[in-house]
């Protein structure tokens, strides 16, 4: 990896694609996200293809979710749900997990630990007292 490489680079779309399904997978496995999974329809395959479509441009790709449903907010999508830090960090728990389970190396961990808190950070639409820190370092390298 250079130093120009972007993480659409590294990981191509099958790549972002595998960390999309890993991701989901562990919101059905990890019992510590359970008020996120509950978010969530039963059927996580329409996400798993939604969330790979945003992260591969988001990431450096192809616009593919602006090409599918046009603009590109990821507020509004999330209006309806009771987002505070506790819910944002257990996302973020689990593509720190994805990450992990693709293996993903220390360099693209690191790349991705502060946008990725930014924009978990971003949909986030209430204050919780007392829920997990402000902490975009939740995305642990391994």
């Amino acid at each position: 990896m250079n130093q120009t490489d972007t993480p659409y680079q590294i990981l191509g779309e099958d790549g972002i694609r595998r960390l999309t399904s890993a991701f989901y997978d562990l919101m059905d496995e990890l019992p510590e996200v359970a008020e996120l999974r509950r978010m969530h329809a039963r059927d996580l395959e329409p996400m798993k293809e939604k969330l790979a479509d945003y992260l591969t441009g988001w990431m450096g790709g192809p616009p593919l979710y602006a090409q599918k449903y046009g603009t590109v907010c990821m507020t509004t999508p999330h209006e309806p749900y009771a987002i505070g830090p506790r819910e944002r960090d257990q996302w973020l728990l689990c593509m720190d997990k994805a990450l992990e389970r693709i293996d993903a190396s220390e360099e693209l961990v690191d790349m991705l630990k502060v946008p990725l808190f930014r924009i978990a950070d971003a949909i986030r639409n209430r204050e919780a007292p007392g829920a997990a820190s402000e902490n975009p370092n939740i995305i642990a390298s391994h």
